[in-house]
């Protein structure tokens, strides 16, 4: 132990401890690539931070700021508040519920992990087309963000939740889809493949093969999902669907910036319990 340690003394004299980080010079070339890079996107973009700290540009900020005190805490305005505040959790669960229902089945049609005839080594052409023509409906479901969708449907239904639902349903069920397919097919497979082979159907090998060991992993990225929509649904108010959006776009037009600053109070309040409990019911899971 003593030799040992006594090694490690020279060792150290005669190969003192650098007295600079010896990767500098790499990480200095990264960043100097970094910036080549992304300059030409700062200029393209027009983007001129500098322009915030204008004389003019604060002048504006501070009165809008100074028009936020003191918020609105009228007793008609509060339950107003309250009521769309409940209409916008309603919109983001039935929207990420209907998603559910479009998202579920996509899954177990374009799952290869289900597919009978790619157990011999080559799916079929009827079934692999088939999964491939759900895949690239899920890409165009979520390729399409659910403002542009909350757009279409208020011209379709008119203004209110309507439209945030069907917006909300359409764009997470393309991405609840194309995750869920990613879950079930990362995992151990054997299971699912033993169940086949042995004459059970492909809900039979999904509920009792695939399901039992990703449950864990498909419910907590639902609920985050779920969260995610909370916050989208806010958004979609901005274009009429409905939900503290709405009301918060209304107040911003009338130039009420108490009324504006009581309902993002309440959005933060409503984000907040949301992310505390998706981060519950996740941490129950795990």
């Amino acid at each position: 132990m003593a030799a040992s340690v006594e090694t490690s003394r020279a060792h150290t004299r005669t190969h003192p401890a650098p007295s600079c980080d010896p990767a500098w010079l790499g990480r200095l070339a990264w960043l100097a690539a970094a910036v080549v890079l992304l300059w030409p996107l700062a200029v393209a973009t027009e983007f001129k931070p500098w322009a915030l700290f204008d004389a003019r540009s604060l002048h504006v900020t501070g009165q809008f700021l100074r028009s936020f005190w003191p918020p609105a805490h009228a007793p008609d305005f509060l339950i107003m508040v309250a009521h769309e505040a409940w209409r916008t959790v309603a919109i983001a669960t039935a929207g990420l519920t209907l998603g559910l229902l479009l998202a579920v089945p996509a899954t177990l049609v374009s799952t290869h992990a289900l597919s009978v005839s790619a157990l011999s080594g080559r799916m079929a052409r009827g079934p692999f087309w088939l999964r491939q023509a759900v895949r690239c409906g899920l890409i165009v479901l979520r390729s399409v963000p659910e403002l542009v969708w909350a757009l279409v449907f208020v011209r379709v239904v008119g203004l209110g939740p309507t439209a945030g639902v069907l917006a909300i349903a359409l764009t997470y069920g393309g991405m609840l889809g194309k995750v869920y397919g990613e879950i079930l097919e990362s995992g151990d497979l054997h299971a699912t493949e033993t169940l086949l082979r042995n004459g059970s159907s492909r809900l039979q090998a999904f509920f009792f093969g695939l399901l039992p060991q990703n449950a864990a992993e498909l419910t907590s990225y639902t609920v985050y999902r779920w969260e995610c929509a909370i916050r989208s649904s806010v958004v979609l108010g901005f274009v009429g669907a409905g939900g503290l959006g709405q009301l918060l776009d209304g107040s911003m037009k009338m130039f009420s910036g108490g009324e504006v600053m009581t309902v993002l109070a309440v959005f933060v309040l409503l984000v907040a319990l949301a992310d505390r409990v998706s981060a519950a019911l996740r941490g129950s899971l795990g």
